[in-house]
């Protein structure tokens, strides 16, 4: 019976060992891809949130008191400079420069006959030069009536669009009343908020004129079809954010764009000495993000890196490896920490090279 006993036992450990050395030999048969990050100068396209505003956009308001007596034009109506929009009841402003024309009338005739008498030296000159300045007095008075009478109509000070109207015909006017707002819109401004590090980033790789193209995401993710320029940058960052204002100038002569809007300015941004690896080289452990590295015994150990920006299928790497790292690239999913494996090294511009992104 003992001896039945021993035989199963060593028939058993036959197999066992068997089979243990053919699951290894397997194991060892698997050979995984490994590359390594590229080091070079590239580039990548950041959206920033933008406000969308007209180059010039103004409120109209009424510069004289009275009733609203007639409206020329329509909400949304394009104007030119000088059209007449309003008209502020003038009546009362009328009679006051016919006042002022009739008081400078009789001044002006008081001071020839002044005149007619100090010629004959009936009336000094002294009297004279009052009569004179009574004249003058009348005609300013006579001009300020006719600068309030003109005020009565309110006219469009450039080119643009007629936004809301915001009283109807009758209505009791105060003076400087907000009537509307008037908008150029054949250029727009997109502002956008910039942080101090992209901010020094850009300073440093564009020289002092130089106005960097952008492009500008609409609302309904399509494509402005006009390329802007970066004009100018605010003065101070804000403290609350830690960022800078950018203005962009972007052309619209479709009228497409109105004062308002949002968008998203797309701008490229140079990097230097990036270390660039593909995306499917990396797994996502905790909302951290990883990477095998192969050490001198082909013993897998995992990396966590920090990202400093994400391109199409690929990570610019800004701490967690080197350049002479070599990196995991196929079977993330089928190793785990300290697995020895072997491998075959493809170049990392080769792998870059097949994704098809550096251009």
């Amino acid at each position: 019976m003992n001896r039945i006993v021993w035989l199963i036992s060593l028939c058993t450990l036959i197999y066992s060992t068997g089979c243990k050395t053919k699951t290894t030999e397997k194991e060892e048969a698997v050979k995984y891809t490994v590359t390594s990050a590229l080091k070079a100068d590239t580039s990548f396209t950041k959206d920033y949130i933008a406000q969308i505003q007209s180059v010039r956009n103004i409120e109209v308001r009424a510069q004289e008191k009275g009733y609203l007596e007639n409206i020329y034009v329509d909400e949304g109506q394009y104007v030119k400079a000088g059209q007449v929009l309003f008209r502020i009841m003038p009546k009362m402003y009328e009679a006051e420069f016919l006042k002022a024309q009739a008081e400078a009338k009789a001044a002006e005739l008081e001071m020839l006959n002044t005149k007619m008498l100090a010629d004959k030296n009936i009336v000094s000159k002294t009297e004279l030069s009052i009569a004179q300045a009574k004249l003058d007095e009348a005609k300013a008075e006579m001009s300020l009536a006719q600068v309030h009478l003109s005020l009565t109509e309110i006219k469009a000070p450039f080119d643009g669009v007629i936004d809301r109207i915001r009283f109807k015909l009758g209505s009791l006017i105060d003076e400087g009343g907000l009537l509307t707002t008037l908008s150029d819109n054949k250029s727009v401004y997109a502002y956008f908020n910039v942080s101090e590090s992209e901010y020094l980033n850009f300073k440093t790789h564009n020289n002092a004129g130089d106005k960097p193209v952008v492009s500008l995401l609409l609302a309904n993710n399509e494509m402005h079809k006009y390329k802007g320029e970066v004009e100018t940058i605010e003065s101070e960052f804000d403290n609350a954010t830690g960022n800078i204002a950018f203005r962009a100038k972007f052309p619209n002569p479709d009228m497409l764009l109105k004062h308002g809007e949002t968008g998203k300015v797309q701008m490229t941004i140079p990097i230097n000495n990036a270390l660039i690896i593909p995306q499917k080289a990396t797994y996502e452990m905790q909302d951290n993000i990883y990477v095998y590295v192969v050490d001198q015994n082909n013993v897998v150990k995992a990396k966590k890196l920090t990202i400093r920006n994400k391109m199409p299928d690929l990570y610019v790497v800004d701490s967690g490896i080197t350049e002479n790292d070599k990196i995991l690239l196929e079977g993330v999913q089928n190793v785990k920490e300290d697995d020895k494996i072997n491998y075959q090294f493809i170049t990392p511009d080769k792998v870059i090279s097949n994704l098809q992104l550096i251009k």
